[in-house]
């Protein structure tokens, strides 16, 4: 696939909760299942892990009709624009493809856990085993090898597609429009954009553990944006005036030294 700023669009009405995507990820990223126990839902594991990148969640929901309905959410890193994990790692273990997303070099990680601290879906799992962090990349040695994520070429009912940017979101908008009610598009309207968006047929408010008014924190963004910047500037301004003050004046010779201490000497 050529470079380009894709979308992973995710259009929850036509989600069935087949977990075909929830396997997928795990057989291409040779992730190992876990053990768990009946907590009574059918959502399995109960949350994203180190070893669980991509996540169905179930939910229950009484519509103001009185109607109930389950509803389905595939959950999973957003791939922000303005990334607060990518602000705040300090190895470059996080950081953004060509492709829009957002990547992780593994190998660089060093454990730091800042980015689960940052990211406002809480999408990173710490790995004790490994002292890694771990996350979905949106399959992108796939997308290099010009082929389809894992979870999207798994999904039966075309809950989940992917294309360019601009398209995937007028296609967001259209199916929004299409269904009426309460249906809306959610996630290009926050954190610089996100590269996942969803087509939701209820109010976000609805659905568990999906943030209403995703942002990146305000200490972040005071020392990545406007506290660092400054910082490298007047270290810059130190070593320009360092650098100037030797080519006017010549380095420091040792005989000054010298004769600087015994006039200092000279004069108690």
């Amino acid at each position: 696939m050529k470079f380009m700023e894709v979308v992973k669009l995710i259009d929850t009405t036509r989600c069935t909760a087949c977990r075909g995507c929830q396997v997928a990820c795990k057989q291409w990223n040779e992730q190992p299942g876990t053990r768990t126990r009946n907590l009574g839902s059918y959502q399995n594991p109960p949350d994203l892990q180190s070893n669980t990148w991509t996540l169905i969640r179930f939910q229950e929901h009484v519509d103001a009709g009185g109607t109930l309905k389950w509803l389905f959410r595939k959950d999973g890193c957003m791939h922000c624009t303005d990334a607060a994990c990518v602000k705040v790692c300090p190895s470059g273990a996080l950081y953004r493809t060509p492709y829009g997303t957002v990547g992780l070099k593994a190998h660089l990680c060093i454990g730091c856990k800042e980015c689960m601290a940052a990211c406002p879906f809480d999408i990173p799992r710490y790995d004790k085993a490994t002292d890694k962090i771990l996350k979905c990349d949106l399959c992108l040695s796939r997308l290099q090898a010009d082929q389809l994520p894992a979870c999207i070429k798994s999904c039966p009912t075309g809950a989940l597609t992917l294309g360019a940017r601009d398209d995937m979101i007028k296609k967001a908008y259209a199916r929004a429009k299409a269904l009426g009610g309460d249906a809306n598009v959610y996630g290009d309207k926050f954190v610089g954009g996100t590269h996942v968006i969803y087509v939701l047929g209820e109010k976000p408010a609805v659905y568990d553990e999906l943030p209403q008014n995703p942002t990146v924190p305000l200490s972040i963004i005071v020392w990545k944006d406007l506290l660092k910047p400054l910082s490298l500037i007047a270290a810059g301004g130190v070593l320009a005036g360092s650098f100037l003050h030797y080519i006017t004046h010549g380095p420091k010779t040792p005989d000054e030294d010298v004769q600087g201490g015994d006039a200092g000497k000279g004069g108690k």
